[in-house]
């Protein structure tokens, strides 16, 4: 699991400075946590990102965003809630899941959207 900063963003996922359209630049799917570290929920799922990191590892990027250190992608996301996990399919537009949920959801949530079943 890796932190993102707005560079690391760029770089890796999407580089909103040179085109509105999304143009996802990974090479696999990944997940993005969105988070604050004063919010209680998002620790609560915070364990479980680890966990989806560690099972899927090779298959699905995780990243974690810092909603107050990084507001511009906050912004560009209009992030109004958190936690909220971006899913973000390998040739398909992303799909946020917004709040705290048990690893199950996160899962199916992966599943429907990406494709990828934990084995």
């Amino acid at each position: 699991m890796e932190q993102l900063t707005t560079a690391k963003f760029i770089e890796k996922v999407f580089d909103f400075e040179e085109s509105e359209i999304w143009n996802f630049k990974g090479d696999k799917p990944a997940i993005i946590d969105f988070y604050a570290d004063w919010c209680g929920p998002c620790k609560m799922i915070s364990p479980i990102m680890a966990e989806l990191s560690e099972e899927f590892a090779g298959k699905l990027d995780v990243y974690k965003i810092n909603t107050d250190e990084e507001e511009i992608i906050s912004e560009i996301f209009n992030i109004k809630s958190i936690p909220a996990v971006l899913i973000i399919p390998k040739d398909a537009d992303p799909r946020f899941v917004v709040g705290a949920y048990p690893k199950e959801a996160y899962l199916d949530a992966i599943k429907d959207i990406i494709g990828l079943v934990k084995e």
